[in-house]
């Protein structure tokens, strides 16, 4: 028995039971083949085409062109609403299963997933930014949408936005509507971006890995996937149900708009014997509910959730996600192959600018980014910011720079990769990654907490890209020394914007916890 068929029949006989008197004929025809076939289906009278097999077949024989197959699967997912027809999980999982036979590279999948599907989720977002709500207005009665709906979706994504796009990625009945609606209801691209970024990569790397670790059982694995999907289909339901109880208990506007409902509908044979059960229901037993649930929602949000998943922490959270992928998948490139084109055309470059003067120039700045010169830097910042009686980031400075220190030597070890020949500077250990460039990261740190303490847009800005700058200064010594091949220099910067970011991340939950306010609802 497939229970996801059976329940998709129960859903739909009561939907037709609900709009029956609404609804053509011909359209509760269709309704009941439907239901008809999917109880079939459900009950193992037919049985459908293995679609896995078929993919997984095609894949094998793509090799190569999977990227392509998989990736252009997935941009269409969204930039062409093709969710809608084929969810986008099997192709993905499928890709990971060939990666998985060996035939082609799991990060370079991933990565290309993930490019893919942000690029899919802009290009929805662009069209339903020029359509507008214009345009879902005019199509209002054949969408179901109308003005006030249209507001109601407006103020949820201006409030809820993050959760709509962050978890929404993994439903996939409304995934293929998320950037459409967002564009469409005018979010700030800068809003929307660092959510669907986060979004995207953590959809790419669970698929993709799922079909690499499990591609010698792929059924089993797509069952797992649909009945875990379902069961998170389920949660959001049930956490649906419980913020719509609390917004009930709050609003009385709300409420007052369900009791005009129900009054609407008394008269009806159907709907008077609900509102009969509904009201004792709602006073005896949900209304209780609510006013418990709105206190732990309250006391939550007060002590624990920074920003309410805000842009702050959730930039954050992508530039840690993006940083570690990028951090592994040069890692994996170098493996693979020792001498990348990328770094004897960095290489080639810097042999054609190389002058001793400019040489003199370079052993004196890349010294800014030594260990020894960052950690003077980061425990002087870490003082001031004592005076100044901010615990939490000097706390957050020195636990960082340790971390970014240690992260250096044990994946120097791990990768254990020869340097250049004829370094024109002194070097020890192994190559990648490249612990000037890391260590000269900490100088953004220092830069963001020095300009905590309530200075102007201007400085704050201006201190910032200066550290930006000198971090990029540093690593082009790197290379330009012939210290480290340009790969080193990439992977010691992303491995340190993933430490300082998940380092970020608990600087910002422990600013919360320390300065929360509990609410009146709380005490």
């Amino acid at each position: 028995m497939k229970f996801t068929w059976l329940l998709a029949a129960v859903v739909l006989a009561g939907w037709l039971i609900v709009r029956r008197h609404k609804q053509h004929r011909w359209v509760q025809l269709l309704e009941l083949v439907a239901i008809a076939g999917a109880l079939l289906v459900g009950f193992g009278v037919v049985h459908l085409p293995n679609f896995e097999h078929l993919l997984e077949d095609a894949g094998q024989a793509l090799g190569k062109w999977t990227y392509l197959a998989v990736g252009l699967l997935a941009f269409l997912e969204t930039g062409a609403f093709l969710g809608f027809v084929a969810p986008g999980e099997t192709a993905v999982i499928v890709g990971g299963l060939v990666a998985g036979q060996g035939q082609i590279s799991l990060l370079a999948l991933i990565a290309i997933v993930w490019a893919s599907c942000v690029l899919g989720d802009l290009t929805a977002f662009e069209i339903g930014r020029r359509l507008g709500r214009g345009w879902l207005l005019k199509h209002g009665e054949r969408l179901k949408i109308t003005e006030e709906r249209l507001e109601t979706v407006e103020s949820f994504l201006e409030r809820r936005g993050a959760v709509f796009i962050v978890f929404g990625r993994f439903l996939g009945l409304v995934r293929p509507l998320i950037p459409f609606t967002a564009g469409a209801s005018r979010m700030p691209i800068r809003r929307f971006l660092p959510y669907d970024v986060l979004a995207a990569g953590l959809w790419s790397i669970t698929f993709c890995v799922l079909g690499y670790l499990f591609w010698r059982s792929i059924d089993q694995l797509t069952t797992y996937v649909s009945r875990g999907l379902f069961a998170f289909g389920t949660l959001v339901v049930v956490i649906g149900g419980i913020v719509a109880l609390i917004h009930l208990r709050r609003s009385e506007e709300a409420r007052g708009k369900v009791r005009d409902w129900i009054d609407e509908h008394d008269e009806e044979p159907f709907w008077k014997h609900v509102a009969k059960v509904a009201r004792p229901v709602w006073h005896v037993l949900l209304s209780p509910a609510a006013k418990v649930a709105d206190m732990a929602a309250r006391f939550t949000t007060d002590r624990v959730t920074p920003g309410n998943l805000g842009l702050e922490l959730t930039t954050l959270l992508m530039l840690a996600l993006l940083g570690g992928f990028s951090f592994l998948m040069i890692g994996d490139s170098i493996l693979n192959n020792p001498n990348p084109r990328i770094d004897r055309w960095a290489a080639d470059v810097a042999e054609r600018l190389r002058n001793e003067t400019v040489l003199d120039i370079a052993r004196v700045v890349t010294a800014i980014g030594s260990s020894w010169v960052t950690a003077a830097l980061t425990l002087a910042t870490a003082v001031f910011a004592l005076v100044k009686r901010r615990w939490i980031d000097a706390v957050v400075l020195v636990v960082g720079w340790l971390l970014v220190w240690g992260a250096v030597h044990s994946t120097k070890v791990a990768y254990d990769r020869e340097r250049p020949v004829g370094a024109f500077t002194d070097t020890i250990s192994a190559a990648y990654p490249s612990g000037h460039t890391a260590y000269a990261i900490s100088l953004i740190a220092i830069a963001t907490v020095l300009v905590r303490g309530g200075t102007g847009w201007a400085v704050r800005i201006g201190l910032v890209t200066i550290a930006v700058v000198l971090a990029v200064i540093v690593g082009i010594t790197r290379v330009y020394l012939r210290a480290h091949f340009l790969t080193d220099v990439l992977g010691g910067a992303a491995l340190a914007i993933a430490i300082w970011s998940i380092v970020g991340v608990f600087s910002l939950f422990a600013g919360r916890v320390r300065h929360n306010v509990p609410s009146e609802t709380s005490r």
